[in-house]
């Protein structure tokens, strides 16, 4: 059984920008570069008649091509946080994306995603890092802005059950309009 989703990837230039957020956090399993994404829709642990429909069926989307920008730092989990992450800034047609995503693969008998879209690149899981640490890390750090780069496409990726997630193995691949 594959484990999918889908994704932007994250060009190289704007990973190591991300990538020098690094450190400073007691208790983080920061993420490689390399494995940076932003993730539209997990598919999940999917069978195989499952994962081939959902990589044909995403070949329908026509979406256009648009730019994106990192903006600020924040945290899942609150007063036990479970991750580190770079916010991508407010873009409309990220969001529609992500909907049509969305509408897709409940078409193909998926369950709904429970869970809000809050577009992101995680940078580091944490384990049993305070609440007080995570808040001066990103009051060090939570500034943080990059360039926009351009969203040519989106990616099906794989990935193999594992800690720390990755790696991440891009299945299929599917131009924006315009790119």
């Amino acid at each position: 059984m594959p484990r999918l989703f889908t994704g932007i990837e994250i060009p190289a230039g704007i990973a190591q920008a991300l990538s020098t957020l690094r450190g400073g956090l007691h208790g983080a399993r920061w993420i490689d570069a390399e494995n940076y994404h932003v993730t539209l829709r997990f598919l999940g642990d999917i069978d195989d008649r499952t994962a081939n429909d959902a990589a044909s069926i995403l070949a329908e989307v026509r979406k256009p091509a648009f730019d994106l920008h990192f903006e600020g730092l924040d945290a899942f989990g609150g007063r036990r946080p479970r991750a580190v992450f770079a916010a991508v800034a407010a873009e409309p047609a990220l969001a529609e994306l992500q909907l049509e995503h969305e509408r897709l693969m409940r078409r193909i008998g998926l369950a709904p995603e429970t869970r809000k879209f809050t577009p992101h690149v995680t940078l580091a899981r944490l384990r049993a890092t305070s609440s007080l640490d995570v808040a001066d890390y990103l009051a060090a750090r939570g500034f943080f802005r990059t360039a926009p780069f351009p969203v040519t496409r989106f990616v099906l990726f794989s990935s193999r059950a594992s800690t720390g997630g990755g790696p991440y193995v891009v299945e299929e691949e599917y131009p924006l309009i315009g790119a």
